[in-house]
């Protein structure tokens, strides 16, 4: 369970992005390009692509700024940047997407994210939805609602108090913690990422997970997610475009899944018609490191290999 190779690219935004790849089995099909989320890194999803590469994708997957063993003068463990984070990590991300493009003329790209990765994998395809051939947004929270007007006045005061290159003090307790309280009788406090408890004991002992971030990146991630909950930021996107939701019903980060059922709603009411949404059972935030995931990731083969039958 490994990638095959892992190199550095150096990214417009003056980030070394480390990179990891899988090369498909055999005659590749497509690449389908990963976007992890929050406090963690790129490499907790080797299983997974694994999984792809046996059935024909090529894989590529990115530590974001201030995550994994990327590098940028602006950007340490916790932070995107000093200004315009959350643009970089879009940029970002779309130097990858242009490595994959002269790596691979002519094979189509689905588009993947998970959490945070799901938020910057939206954002991405608001600006540059012709550049995908799919987007498969998991457990995503654009459903802010109390939660985010209150982040953006807290966020405000520890700016002014404490400044935006520290840790949040407040944020860390009204997210991570809150949803580590959420689950009944919990082992860990994170145990609101997976019922498997192999899973949450690696991300608790690894050094590159659960970290607090920057106030920030906090402010960073909030504004991806304002920018996804704007239906007239949609505007350009091709209402045609195949994109798979997904979340858990015991997920707390997303009210349970209710937000991506929320963002569902709020796409087919745009028009969007190639729009496939699944809130799964008993799941938890990290699905491709859920006891189910085996199911999970089947669901992901057979909705991409739909996708490349398509016009």
């Amino acid at each position: 369970m490994s990638f095959s190779q892992q190199r550095t690219l150096r990214s417009p935004t003056g980030a070394d992005l480390n990179l990891y790849v899988k090369r498909a089995d055999g005659p590749a099909r497509a690449v389908v390009q990963i976007n992890h989320g929050l406090a963690e890194h790129a490499a907790r999803y080797a299983r997974f692509a694994d999984f792809l590469a046996g059935r024909g994708y090529h894989v590529y997957a990115h530590d974001h700024r201030g995550h994994g063993a990327t590098k940028a003068p602006d950007a340490p463990l916790g932070r995107f940047g000093n200004v315009d984070g959350g643009a970089k990590v879009i940029a970002d991300v779309a130097a990858v997407h242009d490595l994959i493009a002269g790596e691979h003329p002519g094979l189509p790209v689905i588009l993947f994210g998970h959490s945070m990765g799901g938020l910057i994998a939206l954002n991405f395809m608001l600006d540059h939805s012709a550049r995908v051939q799919a987007a498969a947004i998991w457990n995503a929270n654009f459903s802010a609602g109390l939660l985010g007007r209150a982040a953006q006045a807290l966020l405000a005061w520890e700016t002014f108090r404490l400044g935006s290159d520290v840790p949040s003090r407040m944020l860390p307790k009204l997210t991570f913690q809150a949803w580590g309280k959420a689950v009944p009788d919990h082992r860990t406090p994170f145990d609101w990422l997976s019922r498997d408890t192999a899973e949450v004991d690696k991300y608790i002992a690894d050094p590159l997970c659960g970290w607090d971030a920057s106030v920030s990146m906090w402010r960073d991630v909030f504004g991806l997610i304002f920018r996804g909950a704007d239906n007239a930021n949609f505007a350009g996107v091709g209402k045609t475009l195949p994109v798979f939701l997904v979340g858990g019903e015991k997920d707390p980060a997303t009210d349970g899944g209710k937000a991506i059922s929320n963002l569902a709603e709020r796409m087919r009411a745009m028009g969007f018609s190639n729009l496939v949404s699944k809130v799964y059972g008993q799941t938890r935030h990290e699905s491709l490191n859920e006891v189910n995931r085996d199911v999970i990731m089947a669901d992901f083969a057979v909705w991409a290999d739909s996708v490349l039958k398509q016009p």
